[in-house]
């Protein structure tokens, strides 16, 4: 099924409402105590935050649009996903982490695609209250102004940013920093994979390099990259929702400025 336009729009504006509700929740609601505990590893965090957001997105979209699938990070899939119809992403904290601890770098991310791929996401940053936005074709907002990747000519003086592979080094991480210093290039570990991407295409990076990408956590920000100007590759691994042309490196994905791109991927490896 492939969303009218009117319908994106109706997306985009529940997103945008829907990131508000986060972004109040996050900054009146920082968890402790029994608020916070682990799932799958004694690193792996989760918050009253995380289930409290995606619980109240799930109910709305629910109510706003019956025939589209969610999946999200902590409740899985619904039902009718299965059903072949439009699927939103939601991640309700990405970054949990540095949420936990009081490190204010981390998001609310949430993007909707159909048969045809990504239509539209947003990425909210409920520290420094911006909200990034994007619809395919329409181009990437910051607060409602247009953005746009940096103008980037070589790596020179330039920020890569990259995520962790849950709490290690992916393969080919430090050989890639090490190259990238080579050139004069700084890398950045963040701890948000949405807020990483949107600032890339927001020009505050050059590129960001994932060892391992899941839809959840990168749709909405992949959108933003690729509608504020940035090209993305991706390897065979990766979900064919993202998208992106296929590249042969042993990172998993790249949202990179165009101007530097093949230098990106070269010091990948």
């Amino acid at each position: 099924m492939i969303l009218a336009d009117a319908e994106v729009e109706r997306c985009l504006e529940a997103s945008l409402e829907l990131a508000e509700f986060a972004m109040d929740t996050m900054r009146r609601e920082r968890p402790t105590g029994a608020d916070v505990w682990t799932k799958s590893h004694a690193a792996d965090w989760v918050t009253a935050v995380d289930l409290a957001v995606e619980a109240h997105v799930r109910d709305r979209l629910g109510a706003w649009f019956p025939g589209h699938g969610i999946v999200g990070e902590e409740y899985g899939v619904s039902a009718a996903h299965e059903a072949g119809g439009p699927v939103w992403y939601c991640d309700p904290v990405d970054g949990t982490t540095n949420f936990v601890h009081g490190l204010p770098w981390s998001s609310f991310s949430l993007a909707v695609a159909d048969s045809s791929g990504l239509r539209a996401g947003v990425v909210a940053d409920p520290h420094r209250r911006e909200v990034f936005s994007a619809v395919r074709g329409a181009g990437a907002r910051l607060d409602g102004v247009a953005v746009s990747c940096a103008p980037a000519a070589t790596l020179t003086g330039a920020i890569v940013l990259s995520e962790l592979e849950g709490t290690r080094l992916w393969d080919g991480m430090t050989d890639m920093a090490g190259a990238l210093a080579d050139t004069g290039c700084v890398t950045r570990v963040m701890g948000s994979s949405a807020l990483t991407l949107a600032s890339v295409g927001a020009g505050r990076a050059a590129a960001a390099v994932f060892g391992n990408v899941h839809p959840i956590d990168v749709a909405a920000g992949v959108l933003v990259a690729r509608e504020a100007g940035c090209v993305t590759r991706s390897a065979s691994r990766v979900d064919p929702v993202l998208g992106g042309e296929p590249v042969a490196c042993r990172a998993a994905f790249v949202a990179s400025a165009p101007g530097v791109v093949d230098a990106v991927v070269a010091a990948i490896g």
